[in-house]
């Protein structure tokens, strides 16, 4: 659906034209997963798949949502009557957000809105469509509303719209990729302290391609995994008596896991550790070779084994995201992870440009043998993030 087609639809449905029409993208994660909610390093970039929103404000303390992807009618809803984790259906994401922006003061938006929504980025496939619906309301309503927030500012809130009022314990990396990246870019993001740096990632200069392999399995966020993993790295932390496991160095992982076996601490927590520093310290490594100028095709391998730490210590892969790899790096790709929270959703795979459409065959191949469900299979390209396209 195009900017115009957006347009239309809202004004069918409220008997106006929006005031504007605003884009915010998927993301795909390059290298670290599971970092974001340890005060860690991460590194996504976002895709050309969007949310779009036409909106208009309202003076009479509603907001009326609809989206042409869902099922169903304008849904009305009064601003004063939000509450945290008090819907349970597509609008907690949109609407989450309109009470974040009221609780951190910003009383402007309390005249409400008109919102129509429309998204192409794929849902449950772990590339971030609730983020990218959160940020696209937070980004119109900021513009309507001149509130003057920044966008790691915008990604603070929808984080809090999907922790608080959403009730899913998720990081800030998949709101500030939609909300911040450039295109042609992937973002080094340090979740601390949220200091960003856009390191270039033109792969077709170097004749590579990234492809994305959705295996058509979906996840949640919200279920109780998640929840227990990132419970698992706080009580590591505070075993190890530090802030978060980002404290913990590399170089003192041996010394660290020994302390934490001497503490009591059960073997999910050391695995769960584990991961995390080998994580941030991937990401490090990665960033160094891109930063360098020397051949991006190293950080193939260093992807592979991120994802053996995602199957073996964090244990939030599955059977259909371990096929994609094994099949795509016995088929030649130079490297290949689950990208997302896991449970499901999608994989990477990095490849020579030539050898795209050989590789792709080899894992639908290796799908069909194994009886799963055909994968959707696409280029990456890194994109611009959030802004008004109307």
């Amino acid at each position: 659906m195009t900017t115009a087609d957006v347009a239309e639809v809202f004004e069918e449905l409220y008997g106006s034209a929006p005031e504007g029409v605003w884009a915010a993208p998927g993301r795909v994660n390059l290298i670290g997963e599971h970092t974001d909610y340890n005060d860690g390093f991460v590194m996504p970039f976002a895709l050309p798949h969007t949310a779009l929103a036409a909106v208009s404000r309202r003076t009479d303390g509603a907001v009326r949502l609809h989206s042409s992807d869902i099922e169903g009618g304008v849904i009305e809803l009064r601003l004063d009557a939000l509450a945290p984790e008090s819907d349970k259906n597509w609008t907690a994401y949109p609407a989450g957000v309109i009470w974040a922006l009221l609780d951190a003061g910003h009383e402007s938006v309390s005249g409400g809105a008109d919102i129509h929504l429309t998204s192409t980025v794929p849902t449950g496939a772990g590339l971030s469509s609730s983020a990218a619906l959160e940020v696209v309301v937070a980004l119109a309503l900021n513009d309507l509303y001149e509130l003057g927030l920044q966008g790691w500012q915008l990604a603070r809130l929808c984080q809090r719209a999907e922790n608080v009022y959403v009730g899913a314990p998720t990081g800030i990396m998949d709101q500030t990729a939609s909300a911040c990246c450039t295109d042609g870019h992937a973002l080094f993001l340090d979740t601390r302290d949220l200091s960003q740096d856009q390191i270039p990632f033109d792969l077709a200069a170097e004749g590579m391609r990234l492809l994305v392999v959705d295996t058509q399995v979906k996840h949640s966020h919200s279920e109780g995994e998640y929840g227990k993993r990132r419970a698992g790295c706080e009580r590591g932390a505070a075993l190890l008596d530090v802030t978060a496991l980002r404290d913990v160095p590399y170089e003192d992982l041996d010394a660290a896991l020994t302390r934490l076996a001497d503490a009591g601490a059960d073997e999910e927590v050391q695995r769960l550790v584990r991961h995390v520093v080998t994580e941030d310290h991937r990401v490090e490594r990665v960033v160094a070779l891109l930063k360098s100028g020397g051949d991006t095709r190293a950080i193939g391998p260093i992807l592979t084994e991120g994802h053996a730490s995602l199957r073996d210590d964090f244990q939030v892969s599955c059977p259909e995201l371990d096929l994609v790899v094994q099949a795509a790096v016995e088929s030649g790709a130079l490297g290949a992870r689950m990208t997302g929270g896991g449970f499901g959703g999608s994989a990477i795979v990095l490849v020579e440009a030539e050898e795209a459409d050989r590789i792709t065959k080899a894992v639908e191949s290796a799908f069909d043998s194994a009886g799963y469900t055909a994968p959707r299979v696409f280029a990456a390209v890194p994109s611009a993030g959030a802004r008004r396209v109307r």
